[in-house]
Parts: C-alpha cells; structure tokens; sequence
C-alpha cells in the first residue's frame, strides 16, 4: 500500500470539505438564482400579504421535525453497532446530507455517514443505511400507490387497462424477485439480504418504522399546509393523494439531490395542474418545501462537514 503522509492526508481531507461545501452552496445558489419560473415579486406581494409568525414558525417546526425523526432513526438504528448521542446522530444525519446533495440519487449519503466509524465498520454502516432510507421509500411506494388510485378513480388520469396492466406488471416483478432470492450476484443474494435483515432485533425494526411513518406523516403535511396557505382549497383526501402520488413519482426517478424540488416540480405541475391549482403557485410551495427540508439542514450540516475529523481509533465513532 502507499503511505500517504500526515501533512498531505490533512490537506487532501481539508480539500475534500471544501469541495463538498462549495458544492452544496454552488448548486442551491444556481438553482434559486437561475430559476426562471420563479417571481419573486410575486411571491413577496403574496408572502407581505399573508405574512403570520405563528404560520412561519409552524412551517419551520415541521421541517425541524421532519430531520429530528430522520436523526432518531438513524440513531436507533446505529445502535446496532455503538451507541450513540441524538448530537453525534445529528452530525452524521447533516453532513451526509450535504454530501449527498450534488450526488445521483443522493448516493454520497452512505459515504457520508461510513466516514464517521472505522474502515472495519462501512459494510455495516452502508447496511444500516439501506435500511434507513429502504422503510422511507417502501412507505412512498404503499401509500403513493393508493395515493395515486384514489386520484385516478376521480380524475380518471389513466383508464382501467393501463391500470390492470402496471398492477400485473408490478406482481411480475415481485414474483420474479421471490423466485430468484437464492440467485447470488458477487456473493449477494435476495435470500442473504433478507437473512441480514433478520438479524437487526425487531424493537429496531418496529422502532425505525414508526419513526418513517412520523416523519412521512410531517413532510406530506406540511406540503399540505402550504397549500391551504397559499389559499388553495381542496378536499383533504383529494390534495393528499396528489402529494402522495407526487412524492412516489419523484422517487421512481433517477434523480440528484439538488435538481429534487426541479423533479418534484415538474410532476406537481402536472398532477395539480389537473385540480387546476395555478402553475406559479406549485412551483413556489415546492421550492419552499426544498429550501425548508434541504437548503436549511445542508447549510447547518456544511458546519459539521467543515469540522469533521477523520477517526483515528475504533472510540471515535462511539461518542456517548
């Protein structure tokens, strides 16, 4: 192996951060700047106009929320290899955020959060947080399957057919997947997986999926609440199942972190351009649910990115 000295690790460590940060800045400063479907004035006569401290802090609360319940999860989880501190979790969950920010499909998540523990520990660590985000995303596909029937059945977007014939598809693929679980792909199997998962104790399962449900419960919400703010009224159920269903499209895409409110964007146009919710109006609630939820946790986890040592012995990555 080449030995890397002590003076250059640091440099090519202190590098590595700035990259990330000036990255994560670059992109969200881009994408708010060089929007060009974005009024602002529009948006400050309307904001002047409904302006409420309680209404703001309410929003602001919900986002704390939405990472608070992800920084639980991730602490419940790691648990399975140390015990840590819900502000150790916080500095793992934040900094791989940011990390993953300019990274297809948020990928540099996992490299994020392996940082942390031992080189002995990132097969468990990238494990773990499979599983982290697996129960989010099985969540956005249950309920972002209803979602999207329910509005079908009032808005008829598809016909019947097509729908017999994605449900049949969709059985195809599971069955096919089941039958092929003892399949080994450079030593992986569906069969192995499902044995790794097993492993994990069921009060960390149970624990992790009622945390993904709150925290899905608090993100589908307050797109709802900015929706009734910015006076677009329609039935609860009705407005639920488009969010639903936008959130399982947007994840059914390849995506990177910063183009997520552009991807979310473009398909909320679509679905509540069908309720007939005004266009400027969509794409204002969706970035402000990007700025709440990505831009606001990627700038305070830029501060633990900045900050970050590299661990030097297997007690760094338990810290309480």
């Amino acid at each position: 192996m080449i030995s890397i000295p002590h003076k250059t690790k640091h440099f090519l460590v202190l590098l590595i951060k700035l990259l990330i940060v000036g990255g994560a800045f670059y992109f969200i400063y881009n994408q708010l700047a060089n929007n060009n479907k974005l009024d602002w004035a529009q948006f400050l006569v309307l904001f002047e106009k409904k302006q409420s401290v309680v209404g703001i802090s309410f929003l602001l609360l919900l986002s704390v929320l939405n990472r608070f319940f992800e920084i639980l999860k991730w602490k419940n989880l790691v648990s399975v290899i140390h015990k840590i501190s819900k502000v150790e979790a916080s500095k793992q969950v934040l900094s791989a955020l940011t990390a993953g920010l300019f990274t297809p499909n948020g990928v540099g998540e996992y490299a994020g959060k392996a940082m942390f523990f031992e080189k002995s520990e990132t097969k468990k660590v990238l494990f773990l947080n499979l599983i982290c985000n697996g129960i989010q995303m099985v969540l956005t596909i249950f309920l972002g399957v209803f979602g999207l029937l329910y509005f079908n059945a009032q808005y008829n977007v598809i016909t019947t057919k097509t729908v017999i014939i994605l449900f049949g598809v969709l059985i195809l693929i599971f069955g096919s997947l089941f039958l092929v679980k003892k399949l080994t792909i450079k030593g992986y199997s569906i069969e192995k997986l499902i044995h790794k998962i097993n492993e994990i104790p069921k009060s960390i399962h149970q624990k992790n999926i009622f945390l993904a449900v709150c925290r899905y419960f608090v993100f589908s919400h307050q797109y709802y609440f900015l929706f009734l703010a910015f006076d677009v009224d329609l039935p609860y159920l009705t407005l639920m199942a488009a969010i639903t269903a936008v959130y399982f499209l947007a994840s059914s895409l390849p995506t990177f972190q910063f183009l997520d409110f552009a991807v979310k964007g473009g398909l909320s146009i679509y679905i509540f351009g069908i309720l007939g919710v005004n266009e400027w109006i969509v794409i204002f609630i969706t970035t402000l649910m990007w700025f709440l939820n990505v831009v606001i946790p990627v700038i305070i986890g830029s501060y633990y990115v900045l900050n970050f040592k590299v661990p030097l012995t297997p007690e760094v990555g338990n810290k309480n």
